[in-house]
């Protein structure tokens, strides 16, 4: 479905803002790789670009892979940009430029629908999903293309229904240059955990897409260059458990048919654990990892941040039932919770011992605008609005304290030996058990080539000249004796990021939080 374009047309200039660097977005990784420069596609920009008229003109430009340049934004008769609150400042930053040239900006997604009075400077803020606030920002450009006087907020009351989505307008992006591709089937969490602005933000009651939409979108990715993994970025892929085992066939066929070219991950609630018939159609689907936000170990803890499906079932069975149908379990970590001791640290590193989970996502605890945390800690006076600071909670323990037990576990979890251990017992026991499909679309001429050259910048860059040498080899060799050169290439890219990256956040070089804004770099991308 598209926009009406009022028998206009328009020059749109779609620029979605360059990440600080963090652990999530696995830019260490990058240098490993055949050509990544980026994370995942960002399907909100990208839907929004296939809604506009279709006799406007759009231009999209990510600058995590290149910046805008002055004849892009000579190009342009308007500006649209999105993004979540760590690019807060980068985004600012797209609209001075944007400004630079008497152009009008809008500005949409989850941050500015959060918090608008953030964005002052915008011409236009679209708050809220896509919907009758969208065409009216669409028919207000149609009409005029000069500057508003003042600011002009457009909030969506009517969503549109999630079957009449467009496709994203992959074609638009560098596909080939992503590290993820990126697809969604729903929008919303039936769950409240106190911490999460998901039901705040996008409701409870999940919407759906119907799975033939998203098997044409999985087709689209491969023909615009999407290799390796697509990721489901629905806030929950089992808060409509029914919807869930209504795709999974689907899935299932479209990965025969296409010759199981792409891995397939998710994020979903650990109780999926309990749900056998889930799992097993994810195995056939070819889905190799699940990210649970498990948060904490403690059972204390989980009850009082209100998320006590965590413990429907034992968290390390979880883990186990999980990884027995070949699903790889990351994991979501929060320190700096009200229930911490000084303690919790070491409580920690025993948990990640006996569960073996390689990838866990460390965070300091932030207070996101439209939660209950939020609420709480205002009503309590314990928010502190500090952009410099690791965190805006006053934790319960001293903040020096919560930092240093954040910079401890980082550097013990991560250290080389310790993260290859963790990667091998996963070999051994999860992906042992996962599908091994042999199809020529997966031992393709590109493929073959793809993975020799990361084969030679691993080998190169670690084996050679790296400073872990003595581990990687350790765990290399085995992988090479065994001619298990996939499970070489596919830990090594993710591994080597998390050691980097957990070195510099433990020497206070890197956010304690995902979530948090502070910057440590320039905002602006090097041109």
């Amino acid at each position: 479905m598209r926009a009406e374009s009022g028998n206009t047309s328009r020059r749109i200039l779609c620029v979605f803002p360059r990440y600080t660097k963090s652990f999530g977005t696995f830019q260490n990784s990058y240098p490993l790789m055949d050509g990544v420069a980026a994370f995942m596609p960002p399907q909100g920009l990208l839907v929004i670009a296939a809604y506009l008229p279709e006799d406007w003109s759009v231009r999209f430009i990510d600058e995590n892979i290149r910046a805008a340049t002055p004849a892009d934004f000579e190009w342009a008769d308007a500006v649209f940009v999105s993004g979540m609150h760590i690019q807060r400042q980068q985004m600012t930053d797209i609209c001075r430029r944007a400004h630079d040239y008497d152009l009008p900006v809008a500005i949409g997604g989850p941050s500015v629908s959060a918090c608008p009075d953030h964005y002052p400077n915008f011409d236009y803020l679209h708050v809220g999903e896509l919907g009758d606030a969208t065409d009216q920002l669409i028919a207000r450009l149609a009409h005029d293309v000069t500057r508003p006087p003042r600011q002009i907020v457009f909030t969506t009351e009517d969503r549109l229904d999630m079957t009449l989505f467009p496709i994203p307008a992959y074609e638009l992006a560098e596909c080939s240059k992503y590290l993820l591709g990126s697809v969604q089937y729903s929008s919303g969490c039936p769950y409240q955990c106190e911490f999460c602005d998901i039901p705040g933000l996008y409701g409870r009651n999940p919407r759906l897409k119907t799975p033939e939409q998203i098997i044409t979108e999985l087709d689209r990715m491969v023909e615009c260059g999407v290799r390796g993994s697509v990721y489901f970025v629905d806030d929950n892929f089992i808060g409509n458990r029914k919807a869930a085992l209504d795709l999974l066939p689907h899935l299932v066929e479209w990965q025969k048919r296409t010759g199981f070219q792409l891995q397939l991950a998710c994020e979903a609630t650990l109780n999926i654990a309990k749900r056998p018939e889930i799992l097993s159609l994810m195995r056939e689907a070819y889905f190799c990892t699940i990210f649970c936000g498990i948060e904490t170990p403690d059972p204390t803890a989980l009850k009082a941040m209100h998320k006590d499906h965590n413990m429907m079932v034992p968290i390390l069975e979880g883990v186990r039932t999980i990884s027995s149908y070949g699903i790889e379990v990351v994991s979501g970590i929060i320190l700096g919770l009200d229930t911490d001791t000084p303690e919790t640290g070491e409580f920690l590193m025993q948990f990640i011992e006996q569960s073996q989970i390689p990838l866990l996502t460390i965070n300091l605890l932030q207070a996101l605008p439209k939660t209950p945390l939020w609420d709480r800690l205002e009503r309590e006076g314990r928010l502190v609005h500090d952009d410099n600071r690791e965190s805006n909670v006053d934790f319960l323990l001293p903040h020096d304290q919560v930092v240093t037990m954040w910079k401890d576990c980082m550097a013990r979890a991560y250290e080389p030996e310790s993260l290859l251990k963790r990667y091998e017992y996963q070999i051994e026991n999860a992906y042992a058990t996962r599908l091994h499909p042999r199809t020529p679309q997966r031992a393709s001429k590109a493929n073959i080539k793809r993975g020799m050259i990361m084969l030679r910048n691993i080998i190169w860059q670690i084996g050679i000249r790296g400073d872990y040498k003595l581990a990687f080899w350790k765990f290399a060799l085995k992988r090479l004796i065994r001619g298990d050169i996939e499970n070489l290439l596919l830990v090594m890219v993710v591994a080597h990021h998390l050691i980097i990256y957990a070195r510099d956040a433990s020497r206070g070089q890197a956010n304690a939080s995902n979530y948090s804004i502070r910057l440590r770099e320039a905002s602006v991308p090097a041109e």
